[in-house]
């Protein structure tokens, strides 16, 4: 006899409330213009531009979005032109694995800090080690 678990409707949510409509898109103009007024999260040629990251990572709250779509603003970090075109030119987990940076959980930490240029600095010149075990 087979047994099966109900599932409830609040199930995989992180209020407990069931949502049925989907939260528009965060917008932060000021947060996008500090971003690229910092040095790029991986070094190399062109300005720095605000680079987007579009996989989810619930760990941090943070969803992933569908084709044609883009992530709130506080998701972003600083990448030159050419590292904003490779990340976009390969699957984008690969790419960040590749420069071994956890790049939600350094978006995550930029938004927290935003305004704060040196605390941003720091931020990016200890990207590759945020996140792992000393």
């Amino acid at each position: 006899m087979a047994h099966s678990v109900l599932r409830p409707p609040t199930a995989f949510t992180l209020d407990g409330r069931r949502s049925r409509t989907k939260q528009p898109r965060q917008n932060a103009s000021g947060h996008l213009a500090f971003i690229r007024e910092l040095p790029s999260l991986v070094p190399g040629p062109g300005p720095v531009e605000a680079a987007h990251i579009r996989y989810g990572a619930p760990i941090y709250g943070k969803p992933k979005v569908g084709m044609a779509e883009k992530p709130d603003d506080k998701w972003v970090v600083p990448l030159c032109a050419a590292e904003h075109r490779r990340q976009h030119d390969m699957n984008e987990r690969d790419y960040w694995a590749s420069v071994e940076i956890d790049p939600v959980l350094v978006a995550a930490l930029l938004w927290a800090h935003t305004g704060n240029h040196d605390a941003a600095v720091l931020i990016i010149r200890n990207a590759t080690m945020i996140g792992r075990d000393s």
